[in-house]
């Protein structure tokens, strides 16, 4: 077969190449892959029951569930939870089944970041797990007990990987040269820093190694010449580290600013990088109130929809959902006038202390309260025209005129209309004003 141009200028990252064909070649999971370890015990006894690998990025899950799977004669089927649905997963299912039946042959289905997996989808696989269909591997970065469903839980064991630590690291480094032929162009404090770089990430230290490989014969680098090289290849996404914040502040601002192409984006770029769906849909929620606020009080009922039909149809088909509330929040028209308000009670409650209320708002459940005036002169509001008393409710060391005023609504859509309502309320209150 001839190849095409494209592919032949396309070698296999790697990580990939450098993939362990071996259990025992698998680095830094020993507690896990020895002889004494949950999965070395199970591969010894030549029996596979469902199991969670629960780990950070790069620590080897994809590598295990292969080898553990079709160590053992499993047929190995890997789906991305990030990727795939129900009707995939429906698909799996049937061939698994067929599988089963015709050569008595079973399936081991891998789920790359089960999590993603929303309580609906979970609860799918349940019955095929069940009735031993399927071997369920699932491979997270979250911990399960927040992200999967119980009974999901109870019929997979959940091993805990090991961030690779320097050590380990180190021993990918030597592989690497031994796979190149040659040693990498660093002194010693910039191989060190390689490592550190990693932050026990095996596939992104592997792509540093990747980069470093081809640049031409030269001198060895040290930290700031390595920093130089490398900085090109810092990740594009980390949903824990400083990116994250970076980008949840530009999808932020790009609500705020009413820009709902670039918020369409950022929402976009986290989403590819991994980031949990639900952190998108808070910020959503934050911002439908922190700077839509009474300008359209739908904004939030509109969030909080999109947000509960995601959860329970799930990615895919939950990007319509997202999209629809991004577009919403974005375009809405916008007023800080509440939160600001709100704030500016905060500041006045911490410096006003524990002032006394107006007895006339209090009720007066016991004689002696009667006695001391509780409730002496309030006022039915719906005993009043337009259901308006116009009397106080501020201490009396805030009423009159020193009576704050904190919230101010502008003149943008909703709020010009609880504008006019404001100052509707003002001029009744002077008309009816109460001693």
């Amino acid at each position: 077969m001839t190849l095409s141009l494209f592919e032949e200028a396309a070698p296999r990252p790697l990580a990939e190449v450098l993939r362990p064909q071996r259990l025992e070649d698998v680095i830094g999971q020993e507690h896990l892959l020895g002889p004494e370890g949950p999965i070395g015990r199970m591969v010894k006894g030549k029996r596979l029951s469902s199991f969670i690998l629960w780990g950070p990025p790069g620590s080897g899950k994809t590598t295990i569930a292969r080898l553990v799977a079709r160590g053992l004669g499993f047929e190995f089927v890997q789906l991305s939870a990030v990727l795939s649905g129900v009707a995939d997963l429906r698909k799996v299912v049937e061939t698994a089944r067929q599988l089963r039946t015709g050569s008595g042959r079973q399936t081991a289905v891998f789920v790359d970041e089960l999590h993603r997996f929303n309580r609906t989808t979970q609860d799918a696989l349940l019955p095929h797990v069940e009735d031993g269909t399927i071997v369920l591997i699932g491979a997270t970065t979250e911990n399960p007990s927040f992200s999967m469903v119980a009974a999901l839980l109870s019929r997979a064991k959940v091993y805990t990987l090991r961030r690779l630590e320097k050590a380990d690291l180190g021993r990918l480094l030597e592989r690497a040269e031994a796979h190149a032929g040659r040693r990498l162009p660093l002194d010693a404090q910039a191989r060190e820093a390689l490592t550190e770089m990693a932050d026990g990430d095996g596939r992104y230290l592997l792509g540093l190694v990747e980069e470093l490989l081809t640049l031409p014969p030269g001198p060895d680098l040290d930290l700031e010449a390595l920093a130089q090289t490398v900085q090109k290849r810092a990740p594009v996404y980390d949903k824990a580290q400083e990116e994250h914040y970076n980008l949840l502040s530009c999808f932020h601002k790009s609500l705020r600013g009413s820009d709902v192409n670039a918020a369409m984006y950022w929402a976009a770029r986290m989403m590819t990088g991994g980031e949990d769906p639900g952190t998108i849909f808070r910020r959503l929620a934050c911002c439908a109130s922190e700077d839509v606020g009474m300008a359209d009080p739908q904004a939030m009922p509109q969030v909080i929809a999109a947000w509960t039909a995601f959860e329970r149809v799930g990615w895919p088909e939950g990007r319509l959902f997202m999209a629809q509330a991004i577009a919403y929040v974005a375009t809405a028209p916008k007023s800080n006038a509440a939160y600001s308000a709100f704030n500016a009670a905060l500041a006045l409650a911490q410096k006003t202390g524990s002032l006394a209320p107006p007895k006339h708002i209090l009720n007066a459940p016991t004689k002696l309260m009667k006695e001391l005036g509780y409730h002496a002169g309030y006022r039915y509001d719906h005993d009043y025209p337009d259901a308006y008393a116009g009397q106080e409710f501020f201490p009396d060391e805030l009423a009159g005129d020193h009576r704050p005023d904190l919230y101010q609504p502008n003149e943008r859509g909703f709020e010009r209309e609880v504008k006019k309502r404001l100052d509707y309320w003002a001029r009744l209150k002077a008309d009816r004003a109460f001693d």
